[in-house]
């Protein structure tokens, strides 16, 4: 019994020590729902709607519309895109809502796929050692 009680309490302390640090991130439909105001901070996710997607290099203008199959909403961010960020990819941005009620993102993260698909024997470059 004193075992499965020290147990419960690793268990407790590590849970409470991992809750900060968990990413959560909230759908263009929860945002919606939960009505949040103007200049309230937030995390959005969804996917980058294809043909959504504009850069301008001279103004480091970042425009696209994220969406869950249900709700779009417009993000508009400041800076280079991320690599990874494409039409049709997932993506997570981190900002707040304007008075428009556009998304104005301080940072924009792209979600990289699950799937590993290692490059073909061709393709991989030959190793050579000094």
């Amino acid at each position: 019994m004193t075992v499965l009680a020290v147990a419960v309490g690793i268990g407790y302390v590590a849970f409470q020590q991992l809750g900060p640090s968990t990413v959560y991130y909230l759908t263009p439909t929860e945002a919606k729902q939960r009505q949040l105001a103007t200049g309230t901070s937030a995390r959005l996710g969804g996917q980058v709607e294809v043909g959504s997607l504009r850069y301008d290099p001279t103004t480091r203008d970042l425009r696209f519309i994220l969406s869950d199959g249900v709700t779009r909403q417009f993000v508009i961010g400041r800076g280079a895109p991320p690599a990874l960020l494409r039409e049709g990819a997932g993506a997570v941005v981190e900002g707040k809502f304007a008075p428009d009620g556009s998304f104005l993102a301080d940072q924009v993260i792209a979600k990289h796929d699950e799937v590993y698909v290692p490059p073909s024997p061709s393709a991989t470059p030959p190793h050579r050692t000094p």
